[in-house]
């Protein structure tokens, strides 16, 4: 189980050193050198988890899907707007996802990557949306796989724009510029009234994920400490 471990922490500290360089130099420009240079491992551990330049590029794109989803909520559609404002309050600090979303708009590494993250941000704002259906809180006319593609597609392009010409110091505000002009058109007027469109919602909820994440991983530690059982019955026993 330890040597599990380990195998797990050495993959991820290699996919933030390439998700760094990705992000910095783009696929193209990106050489494994620079990877273990930044991870501060062998070549060999580089390539016993990733079998090329390639499959860290398609393992850094995976990576951004790992984490858990946004915390529930009564409303789906505010889960809707809180699932693209924490990818937009993560790219500055989240090397993964921000690397995945240069290799996903990279031009050089479209022929070598032969997918993006697109389709991946797509199906899960549609199984938001589908359930945001059911439970009447969109408008008639939305269909749920063409708002959740606008969406995506949209991001990303005020994404870009942000920074080109801020270096994304005002994504978080461009962001919530778009969901306050998208959401009028899918939202019944009783579920858009409750939206938090806020800049710093991304910033919010992220804390909250992160809270929530430590307190269960405070349990986890406290039931494996030796001593801890999960019997009812009387020490000793």
């Amino acid at each position: 189980m330890a040597r599990q471990e380990r195998a797990l922490r050495t993959r991820r500290l290699i996919l933030e050193a390439a998700a760094s360089v990705f992000d910095e130099c783009g696929y193209e420009r990106a050489t494994i050198g620079e990877v273990v240079a930044r991870a501060g491992v062998t070549r060999g551990a580089v390539y016993f988890h990733f079998a090329s330049k390639r499959d860290l590029a398609q393992g850094v794109i995976e990576g951004q899907f790992e984490a858990e989803a946004v915390p529930e909520r009564s409303c789906k559609l505010q889960e809707f707007v809180d699932t693209g404002m924490v990818v937009t309050h993560l790219v500055p600090i989240d090397p993964l996802v921000s690397a995945g979303v240069r290799l996903s708009v990279d031009q050089g590494a479209e022929g070598h990557l032969g997918f993006d993250a697109a389709p991946g941000w797509i199906a899960r704002l549609e199984r938001l949306l589908i359930l945001a259906g059911g439970r009447g809180e969109l408008l008639p006319h939305v269909v749920p796989a063409d708002t959740a593609g606008l969406m995506t597609a949209s991001w990303v392009g005020v994404q870009l724009q942000s920074q080109r010409f801020t270096g994304r110091a005002d994504l978080a505000q461009r962001v919530a510029t778009l969901y306050r002009h998208l959401m009028p058109s899918i939202a019944v007027p009783g579920v858009l009234a409750c939206l938090d469109l806020a800049p710093d919602r991304g910033a919010r909820v992220h804390a909250e994920m992160v809270a929530a994440r430590g307190a269960a991983e405070a349990d986890f530690a406290a039931a494996d400490a030796p001593g801890v059982t999960g019997g009812a019955g009387a020490p000793g026993e």
